[in-house]
This record gives C-alpha cells, sequence and structure tokens, in this order.
C-alpha cells in the first residue's frame, strides 16, 4: 500500500505517475529515479567511452576495458591489480585479469614483475598515443558539449559531489544486507 501521506503530490508533476514497486513514497520516487538515470547514464557513458576508443584504435573494449586503461595511465605510475580494483570500486578480479589480458593481448598495455605483490602494470608507447588521442577527443567532443551547457560546471561539481557519497551509502549498506542475509531453507 502506498503512503500519499508523503507524497506530497509530486505523482502529478507533470503529468506523470512516478509510482511502481520501488518508488510508493515521495523519498522512494527520489531514490528510484536518481538509480534509474545512474543506470541510464551508466549505459551512455559506456557507449561514449567505446566510440570514443574506436575513433583511435580499432580494438572493441568495454566501458571498464576502456576506464582500466586509462586508469593504469592515470599519472603515469605503474599499478598493480590491487590498486585497478580499487580506484576503480570493482571487485570481480578473474574479470579484471581478463580484461587485462586483452589489453596486454593489443599491445596498449604491459605488465611488468614476478609473483603476487610484484606485479604491475603500465601503458605501452602505444597504449600512450592511444590514451593522448581518446583524450584529444574527449576534449574536442564530451569537453566542448559539456562547456557549451551554462552552469554545468558547477553542477557537475555537485553530481560529483552527490554520486560520491552515495557511492558511500551503497557501500555500507551493501555490507549490511550482506551481514544480514537469510539463511537458505
Amino acid at each position: 500500500m502506498q503512503d500519499k501521506s508523503q507524497d506530497n503530490g509530486r505523482d502529478g508533476e507533470e503529468g506523470l505517475d512516478r509510482h511502481w514497486h520501488l518508488a510508493r513514497t515521495t523519498a522512494e520516487m527520489d531514490v528510484a529515479e536518481l538509480e534509474y538515470a545512474l543506470m541510464r547514464a551508466f549505459e551512455a557513458f559506456g557507449r561514449w567511452q567505446a566510440e570514443c576508443l574506436a575513433t583511435v584504435i580499432d580494438l572493441t573494449a568495454s566501458g571498464p576495458e576502456n576506464a582500466m586503461l586509462h586508469i593504469i595511465r592515470m599519472n603515469d605510475r605503474p599499478k598493480t591489480l590491487k590498486d585497478i580494483a580499487r580506484l576503480s570500486n570493482r571487485e570481480d578480479i578473474p574479470n579484471m585479469q581478463y580484461s587485462l589480458r586483452k589489453l596486454i593481448g593489443a599491445g596498449l598495455v604491459e605488465r611488468t614483475g614476478s609473483g603476487r605483490s610484484g606485479v604491475t602494470y603500465t601503458v605501452t608507447q602505444a597504449g600512450r598515443d592511444v590514451t593522448d588521442r581518446y583524450a584529444d577527443i574527449r576534449a574536442s567532443l564530451l569537453v566542448k558539449a559539456v562547456q557549451s551547457v551554462p552552469n554545468l560546471a558547477h553542477r557537475l561539481e555537485q553530481a560529483t559531489e552527490t554520486l560520491d557519497l552515495m557511492t558511500g551509502i551503497y557501500e555500507q549498506v551493501a555490507r549490511t544486507a550482506a551481514t544480514h542475509r537469510r539463511l537458505p531453507k
């Protein structure tokens, strides 16, 4: 049953019905709409990354693989797998290892060192060239489009702060949910 007392009439905004199983109250509607926007943005961002990369190299790479390449290049310092996982907030190590093999096979990344703790990854000269050209295209298309929207720079700063805050909240509630899972019957 829907709690209309917390709805504050928002279901009538622009004639849209914002209620569904994840959005019964105003607070649930706001969170659901943020999550739905986040899902759409994630998919659009992944398509953008793939298309931007495709303009500089003939390589089919997913958004996370593209992000991994740029994270490895970040600050031009070698990264361990643990560093890459932490910087990308990922835990799917087997998928990450597959992506690293793909980037190494494409000649964009190289592995150095040995053993579990001594292995690091750096971009090759080809990887540097690809990420530099990617940055050029990103600046000429994406950054230029962002700059053409008035006051968007301030809104991006707020969005970043909000997403960082929500990341922390999601991490905390995920730990809580994992702690209190029901036992299988």
